[in-house]
This record gives structure tokens, C-alpha cells and sequence, in this order.
């Protein structure tokens, strides 16, 4: 069968004119159990909806259209009710919702995107988007099939690892908070870790860049979901590197941001080096990784409410080195971390799959969704 271009109302109808927006405190007064969507997902629930069936949304307006941290087209199915932040798109029969919100995910928007200060993708630039798709419904279903078969293991890897920290957190709290005895003693985070900081190598020097050496800074972790950190977004070369105090930070070091905003954490797989927005601690006293991790965790209003600063809160590393700490008996850290270690290789596990297959898909997915790689089907 052929592959042909399509504008969008040529295989849906926009339903836009039904969307009836409410404020926070309309929808304080009408809580309910029918999902809010806006123009990134559920934004509330509330008593009452508009829509009933299969739909797709599609983001309207916001920073996400360019940054795309949330996906801009995404399925509603059921009963829901919709602001005016997102388009509201009713697939015609013979076109599946997952092949328009797969081609969508493919697909460069930001010509159509207008606004400098607030991006937007208004009507009449999403009726002007190309859609180039299979006019078979059965090779959409096998395509779309194969794509959502890769989302699905993905998000059941994902929820996997949320219940397994969960499971983490509760352990440690009963451990170290519900059963914490008195006599334990009583010190301060700079007598069981030490703390490094990092930098960032001028920019307007080439040579300390696109190295092999790997250089993180918080906005890697702003969509980061799970414990461990095994890539960055930018590397530096031995030179950069050179322009690093602390220099290069083995694997194991917990990282926690320590402004705009604090409370990141991830634990890293790979020896790397950070910029000013970290503090980088290293477990080389008592304590091992995984407990500060969920030390961290456990207790981060106290680290939050320890920052300062005007235009926005940061916590400095002499600050933190200064915290208060419970210390247990080193028996009882050392049978903790017997006790939790196969729950964090079971997350480390977990988040290579979800690696392997996140780039199994994307390699698919461009691939599928332009005829390139065509699909049997019966």
C-alpha cells in the first residue's frame, strides 16, 4: 500500500471550540476524579468532563513545543475536560491516534512555532504540517504496534525502578529514622564524606571542548528520572579538564545540585568532572554511597531550608559539610548496605535496559515513520 502526504484535516477533526478553561480556583471547588489536561498532560482532576472516547493532544503553547522535556502530542482516552493550552484532535477512521502522536514525536515543529518570548504552535500552523503516513490502517496499526510494544517495556522498566527506590527510602527511614537510638552519635556531614566542587572551562576557548572526558551540570539531571547517571550532554577535553580544581570525580560520587534549583541527585557510573552547580560528595570515610543517597533523600527539606540567597536559594559546600548527622554503629552501615546493594544493582540493571531500548526506538522510529523501513504484516 502507499505512503502519501496528508494535511491534518484530512484525517482528523480539531475540536478546539469545545475546550472550556478554569481557573486554579474554579477547579479547587469542582475536585473530582476526570482528569484536567493542558497543553503537557494532567495538570488536576476535577467533577466533571467534556470529552468522552480517543483523542490526541497537542501542545498549544509554553517552552516545552522547543525543549520537548514532556511529550507535545500525547493520547487522552475516556472522560476528560481540556484547557485552551492544548489543541484537541479527534482521529477520522481510518487513522490511528498513535500514528499521528508518533509522527508528531519525529517531527522538527519549530517552523511552525511562532514567539519569541512564549512560544506557540496556534491552528492554523498545525493544519499547515506535513503528515506523511502509510493510507493502510493495518500498516499504521503494525507500526504503531511495534513502536508503543519499546514505550510500553520502557515505562514498566521506569515504574519498576520508582517502586524500587521507594523501597529503598522506606528501608532507610526505618532503619536510621523510625528506629534511631539515642545513644548513636552525633556529628557533622564533614566527618563521614568529603565534598568537591567543579567549574565551568571558558566557552570561548574550543580547545577545552568535545573532548572524551564527560562534564555534567544539573540541567542533565532536570529530566533525569532514576538513580544513576552514566552520560552528560557535553564533554570536555584534557585541557578543560586542567581548568578543573577538583579535576576528574571517580565513579560512585553522589551529586547534588546546590542551586536553581537544590535537590537533584544521581549517583555516577562514569568518572566526570561538574560545573559551579554542584556539590560532589564523595563516600571515602564511613558511609557509603547508597546511604547518602538516601541520606539525601530522606532529608532534604533540611538541606533546602540550610540555602540562602535572594534571587534564588543555594547551598554552599561549607554549608553542607557543616549539616548535622546521626551516625549509626559501622556494623549496622555495613549490614545496611548488604542489605540494600541488590536493589540498586537491580536499578542499574533496570536503567541500562531502558537505555538499550530507548535507543532501539528512537533508531526505529524515524525510520518507520518515513516508509524508509516498511513492515510485514498479515
Amino acid at each position: 500500500m502507499s505512503w502519501r502526504e496528508f494535511r491534518l484535516e484530512e484525517i482528523a477533526e480539531i475540536q478546539n471550540h469545545k475546550r472550556v478553561p478554569l481557573s486554579s480556583m474554579d477547579r479547587s471547588k469542582r475536585q473530582g476524579n476526570y482528569p484536567y489536561y493542558g497543553a503537557s498532560g494532567i495538570v488536576d482532576h476535577i467533577d466533571g468532563y467534556i470529552f468522552d472516547g480517543d483523542f490526541v493532544l497537542i501542545s498549544e503553547d509554553g517552552e516545552n513545543l522547543r525543549t520537548r522535556k514532556t511529550p507535545i502530542a500525547f493520547k487522552a482516552s475516556g472522560k476528560f475536560w481540556v484547557n485552551n493550552h492544548a489543541h484537541i484532535v479527534k482521529c477520522k477512521e481510518n487513522y490511528l491516534s498513535d500514528i499521528v502522536v508518533y509522527y508528531l514525536k519525529n517531527t522538527d515543529l519549530n517552523e511552525f512555532i511562532s514567539g519569541a518570548v512564549q512560544p506557540k504552535l496556534n491552528k492554523a500552523s498545525l493544519t499547515s504540517i506535513p503528515f506523511y503516513l502509510p493510507e493502510d490502517k493495518q500498516e499504521q496499526r503494525t507500526i504503531a504496534t511495534i513502536l508503543s510494544s519499546l514505550d510500553d517495556k520502557i515505562d514498566l522498566l521506569h515504574r519498576q525502578n520508582q517502586t524500587l527506590e521507594a523501597m529503598a527510602e522506606t528501608l532507610f527511614r526505618q532503619w536510621f529514622v523510625e528506629e534511631a537510638q539515642e545513644d548513636w552519635e552525633e556529628g557533622k556531614l564533614d566527618d563521614v564524606i568529603s565534598v568537591k566542587g567543579g567549574t565551568t572551562p571558558s566557552t570561548s576557548i574550543a580547545e577545552f571542548w568535545d573532548g572524551n572526558i564527560y562534564w555534567t551540570t544539573p540541567r542533565d539531571l532536570s529530566n533525569h528520572n532514576s538513580v544513576f547517571m552514566f552520560t552528560t550532554a557535553r564533554k570536555i577535553t584534557e585541557k578543560g579538564l586542567s581548568q578543573i580544581g577538583p579535576g576528574l570525580l571517580p565513579v560512585g560520587t553522589v551529586l547534588l545540585s546546590s542551586r536553581a534549583p537544590i535537590g537533584y541527585l544521581a549517583i555516577t557510573e562514569v568518572p566526570l568532572a561538574i560545573n559551579q552547580g554542584y556539590i560532589a560528595i564523595i563516600c571515602n570515610k564511613i558511609i557509603s554511597n547508597y546511604f547518602m543517597y538516601l541520606w539525601c533523600k530522606s532529608n532534604m527539606e533540611y538541606i533546602k531550608n540550610s540555602g540562602n540567597g535572594s534571587v534564588f536559594q543555594e547551598i554552599s559546600k561549607s554549608v553542607f559539610k557543616e549539616m548535622s548527622i546521626t551516625i549509626p554503629p559501622e556494623a549496622m552501615l555495613k549490614k545496611f548496605d548488604e542489605e540494600i546493594e541488590s536493589t540498586f544493582l537491580k536499578i542499574k540493571t533496570n536503567q541500562f535496559q531502558i537505555q538499550t531500548l530507548e535507543k532501539l526506538r528512537d533508531t526505529l522510529l524515524p525510520k518507520l515513520m518515513s516508509g524508509e523501513v516498511r513492515v510485514g504484516y498479515v
